[in-house]
This record gives C-alpha cells, structure tokens and sequence, in this order.
C-alpha cells in the first residue's frame, strides 16, 4: 500500500474555495507538499479570512476580479473546502473553476494508506491516517476524514463524504452526495442510494433507498 501514485505534482499555487474549518484541515496538507495557499473564496459575507496571512474573496463575482488579476491563471490550482451537505455545491464549482483554466488538485494526507490499485478521483480529499483498499474506487470531490476505512472494491461515487472513523466493508456502492456520520459501519455488500444521511454511530445492516436518513444503532431507534 502508499499513495505515490495518486499524488501528482501540485500546483505552486492554490486557492481554497471554503472559509471556515475544512480550509483550515487542508492547508496544511497543501504545504507538505510545497504548495502555497494564496488566496481563500467563499460565499458567506464578511467572513474573516481562516489565515492571517491569505486574504478571502467573496462570491463568484470576487472570484472573477481576483482572476483578472493573475497573469497565470493557468497554473493554479483549486481546493473546494466545503463539506456535505453541499457535495452538490463542491461538483457545481469544480466544473465553474476547471472551465477557468484552474487545475482541481487530490489532497491526500502524508498518513493516508492507498492500495496501488485503488481509484481517486479528481479534487477529493484523503484525509489523516484513512485508508483505502484494493479496487476501491473513489469519486470526484470525495471527502474522506480522518481515520476512515473504507475496503476493498467498494464503490464511492462523486461527492460523498465519509465521517471520522468510519469503516465501509467491501463491495459496498455508495451513490452520489452521500453522507455517512462519524463512526458509522456500514456492512460488505450493501448498497447506498444518493443524498442519503446516515447518521454518527450508525450500523448499517441494509440497503439504504436514494433521499432516505438512517438514524439507526444496531437496528433499533435512538
């Protein structure tokens, strides 16, 4: 297992779209890497920069300025910062940023184990100590937290997230904007509709229908 493979070079620059806790978890990560956050975006009003040192941007329209003002547009890259519910909100920018000529980046945490042949898709985050199995497939704009598992030839399509701790067994298929709580378990072989909300803590024992919340420890109510 490493992650070498699923690492290209960074941009030296990136910009960060998401003001608030999730800019602050992966900047770091960014810096590892000899990459430098130059710049945060996000759609929240008068929102203090996360950094001291990086000045934020408001809305589309900030964007926009800010771009005009980069002779190499071309070589930055971008993070999208936004957890889920939002995943959505994460492909939606993704697709705007990648027609502006910027690059989305993998962020992958020097402590996360990734099987060689595992998938990762563009602009998903692998967050500390995760681990990814054999033939698992990973979609675009993923978030995968700290200390999750996720097995082999499990599917993950685009824009799920996947809570702190988490185990997914193997050959599970999770579908779109998908989110799955902190230390939730969900059974090898199950399949996970789209927009779904598991809940933290949750053991899932059964297939879960598209839209459906699953509040449920051990199958009973809590």
């Amino acid at each position: 297992m490493e992650m070498g493979k699923h690492i290209k070079d960074l941009p030296q620059r990136i910009i960060l779209w998401g003001g608030t806790g999730q800019a602050k978890v992966v900047r770091p990560i960014v810096e590892h890497y000899g990459s430098k956050v130059v710049a945060v975006f996000d759609d929240t009003p008068n929102l203090a920069s996360p950094f001291p040192d990086v000045p934020i941007f408001f809305s589309w329209s900030g964007f926009k300025n800010w771009a005009e003002t980069q002779n190499d547009i071309h070589e930055i890259g971008f993070c999208i910062a936004i957890g889920n519910p939002h995943g959505r909100v994460r492909l939606k920018l993704h697709e705007q940023l990648s027609n502006e000529g910027l690059k989305p980046i993998t962020v992958i945490h020097p402590t996360a184990c990734i099987a060689e042949d595992a998938e990762i898709g563009e602009g998903s985050q692998i967050l500390a100590g995760a681990f990814i199995g054999i033939e698992a497939k990973i979609g675009m704009q993923c978030i995968v937290n700290c200390h999750a598992i996720i097995e082999h030839e499990t599917v993950v399509e685009d824009a799920v997230e996947i809570g702190q701790n988490s185990t997914v067994l193997g050959l599970v298929h999770i579908g779109e904007n998908t989110f799955v709580g902190a230390s939730t378990t969900i059974l090898a072989r199950l399949r996970i509709g789209s927009d779904v909300t598991i809940g933290a803590g949750t053991i899932v024992s059964d297939n879960l229908r598209s839209n459906e919340k699953h509040f449920y420890f051990t199958d009973r109510p809590i």
